[in-house]
């Protein structure tokens, strides 16, 4: 793959121009520059596999060329990524529910959307089981299907755990592929997800215009997931009690039951669902950017420590107050340009890493960790050497930062590390404290996770009740994967040199440890670790 030059000539005179104020002091100007070529409309959002993409991903190479990094893809700087789209043909597909009493038919986009990440079956008839929080988790002795004939069936349930599961099994036992894997061992063939509308990042409103951009898989027929489910669909929490008429059950007791902590019903429905699904297929290649900053160590240089963040945003879609661009400056632009700033930072320091630094810019994170995935599974370095992964995606610079979130933080003994690094900053550190709305599953951390490597995720953050949260929350309801995530927003950038800074002495101080990273004894994830 060619580096794409033109612009990226310009773009870099600013970042160099900035560079000896930011080396001596970092003010956030050389991280701004970055993030601004790779928001900049020009590159229309990145999308993965477009041309966008492409130039956004020579632009990382180059940078990491100049930073004095070394290549670590399979080509140069990069690791090709083949992948299957598959758009839905809405014109050509339905939803219906038919009941004694009649069928009726169900608006796509208004009542509820079919899903294309697991390609959907062109036709189905099925009957309908709701099954409270949809989850068997025998490390807590849950099941919500002990005693419920689910075989042939949809399944159909409220998003979210119980509260009585911790964070991070809750959140591992929600992804897609558990999913999957639990549905295909007890013989249903679907899942309607119904929203709590308390934990939804992105109203519906909103979140439906994206129901026809593509969705991709990975093509490397190993790496399929799916485990043979024929149809996912998502239902407009205002309109869910559709699916639930004549079963005696409504949506508001059901919520009421979830807020109060209570079990959630399970029950037949007295339904079919018959859905007609078409679809449009394309075949797509994208890139992952691999660098490596090596090691000094003679032993210790062989293990690497991964810093990841996702390059891909959403592309070109449905226009928003006339703007049809997603930019993703913040998602993920911000956590790319922190990856640049603290390659060129290590260089300018001339600082010696006792191990290799493994800097990845992998795409396909909105796809659903698609070049994370494939990058943790077909690693361009020996896999037994990766000894831990720090990851940034939408970290939110958007007042100063005195508080840093840190997703994996009681998981594993990199906890230990990051809190010590912040005290020493003057940073006050927490845990998730929104484990509902499952952000450690959500982003790049989580495919290492899944392959034994110790992980985290780092924001920053802000306590309940504060103005920081409201700016936050404000921020997820009107700019989260909204095209007014650009370069016409609030941004703190003194508080993102900060983060940048924090972030870098991490890495350092994980490099440079004598024993490699490891899982606490009392971790679910534990049992992932080679």
């Amino acid at each position: 793959m060619k580096l794409w030059k033109s612009t990226l000539a310009l773009a870099a005179l600013g970042a160099i121009a900035a560079s000896s104020q930011a080396a001596d002091k970092p003010d956030g100007t050389r991280w701004w520059s970055h993030v601004r070529f790779l928001a900049d409309d020009a590159l229309e959002g990145r999308n993965t596999g477009t041309e966008g993409h492409r130039k956004a991903a020579a632009y990382v190479a180059e940078a990491f060329a100049k930073a004095g990094l070394k290549p670590a893809g399979t080509d140069g700087y990069f690791q090709p990524v083949s992948l299957h789209s598959t758009a839905l043909d809405e014109s050509q597909s339905s939803l219906s529910l038919v009941r004694n009493s009649g069928t009726e038919t169900l608006t796509l986009g208004e009542d509820a959307n079919i899903g294309v990440r697991v390609e959907p079956v062109p036709a189905l008839d099925a009957e309908l089981v709701f099954a409270g929080y949809g989850l068997s988790i025998p490390e807590a002795d849950y099941d919500d299907f002990k005693g419920l004939d689910v075989r042939g069936k949809v399944v159909v349930y409220l998003s979210g755990p119980p509260p009585s599961i911790p964070g991070p099994l809750a959140a591992h036992m929600q992804s897609a592929h558990e999913r999957a894997r639990v549905l295909s061992h007890l013989g249903a063939i679907g899942l309607v997800a119904i929203a709590n509308p308390k934990n939804m990042d992105i109203p519906w409103e909103r979140s439906t215009l994206a129901r026809l951009m593509p969705a991709m898989r990975l093509a490397d027929p190993a790496l399929d997931e799916s485990h043979g489910q024929k149809i996912t669909i998502a239902v407009n929490p205002a309109l869910a009690d559709k699916w639930l008429a004549g079963s005696g059950h409504t949506f508001t007791e059901i919520l009421e039951a979830a807020d109060a902590g209570k079990p959630l019903p399970h029950f037949p429905i007295p339904a079919r669902l018959q859905v007609k699904a078409a679809v449009k297929r394309a075949a797509v290649e994208s890139q992952n950017v691999a660098a490596v900053l090596p090691g000094t160590d003679p032993t210790l240089k062989d293990e690497y420590v991964v810093f990841s963040a996702h390059l891909d945003h959403l592309g070109v879609g449905k226009p928003i107050d006339g703007d049809s661009i997603y930019n993703g400056a913040m998602d993920n632009a911000a956590g790319i340009a922190t990856m640049l700033e603290i390659a060129t930072t290590l260089k300018e320091s001339g600082t010696a890493l006792r191990r290799s630094v493994l800097f990845v810019a992998v795409t396909g994170e909105e796809k659903g960790l698609l070049g994370s995935r494939y990058f943790a599974t077909r690693p361009t370095v020996d896999a037994r050497k990766i000894v831990a992964d720090i990851n940034v995606d939408m970290f939110l610079p958007l007042f100063p930062f005195k508080l840093l979130t840190v997703y994996g933080m009681h998981e594993s003994d990199l906890g230990e590390d990051v809190v010590t690094v912040a005290n020493g900053l003057g940073i006050a550190s927490q845990p998730d404290p929104e484990p509902k709305r499952n952000l450690f599953i959500r982003s790049d951390q989580y495919s290492f996770i899944r392959v034994g490597v110790p992980s985290l995720a780092l924001k920053l953050g802000f306590e309940k009740g504060s103005p920081e949260e409201k700016i936050a929350k404000e921020w997820l309801t009107k700019r989260y994967h909204a095209p007014s995530d650009d370069l016409d927003q609030p941004v703190d950038k003194q508080a993102a040199a900060e983060f940048d800074v924090l972030v870098a002495k991490l890495l350092e101080r994980v490099a440079n440890r004598d024993a490699r990273p490891r899982w606490k004894d009392d971790s679910f994830f534990k049992r992932f670790a080679k």
